[in-house]
């Protein structure tokens, strides 16, 4: 995956790499309940050590702090590019708002610097995003930037100790809106 820029950002959301400093607000964010019912496959909560694990742990993923533009360290979120296909030129967005930074539009902003990013950056010709049904906020913010409901995986996935369904969003070039 190519190097982002040093960061991404709108004069309202920042898009910028993780910082150890970032650690706390990453899990006080993500240890949240609407957090951890749409975004957390495991009944069990995360615990600061496994936040801390991942943050220390290389991937192929490209994981980035949503932060506040006039504020860069005061986190809003976190937006990730994974599942990426060079051969197919294709890859996965998803992303996860903290509870102090819901209802202002921030996923949305985030999710149209990321998907415009990845488009021009990686040549990609298809953006996938996911959510599980029953979470029609999430849904919105996809398909207010342009991305299409394709349909429905039923038995999609294991989550919470049984099986969810998965509703599947598109988006190709040219489809994002502003």
């Amino acid at each position: 995956m190519p190097p982002l820029p040093e960061s991404l950002a709108d004069g309202f959301v920042l898009l910028r790499p993780w910082r150890a400093g970032d650690l706390p607000q990453r899990y006080e964010g993500f240890a949240d309940e609407l957090c951890q019912r749409h975004s957390w496959p495991r009944v069990e909560p995360p615990t600061r050590a496994e936040v801390d694990e991942a943050f220390a742990r290389p991937g192929d993923d490209l994981n980035l702090a949503i932060a506040d533009a006039a504020r860069p360290d005061r986190i809003w979120g976190a937006m990730s590019v994974y599942d990426l296909s060079d051969a197919q030129h294709r890859a996965a967005i998803g992303y996860w708002v903290a509870p102090w930074a819901r209802g202002r539009g921030v996923a949305t902003r985030s999710l149209r610097l990321l998907a415009g990013w990845t488009f021009a950056a990686l040549g990609l010709e298809r953006l996938e995003l996911t959510c599980g049904p029953d979470n029609p906020a999430s849904a919105r913010v996809a398909e207010r930037c342009g991305f299409t409901r394709e349909g429905v995986l039923r038995s999609h996935m294991l989550f919470k100790d049984s099986r969810r369904d998965t509703v599947v969003y598109s988006l190709l070039p040219g489809e994002l809106t502003a």
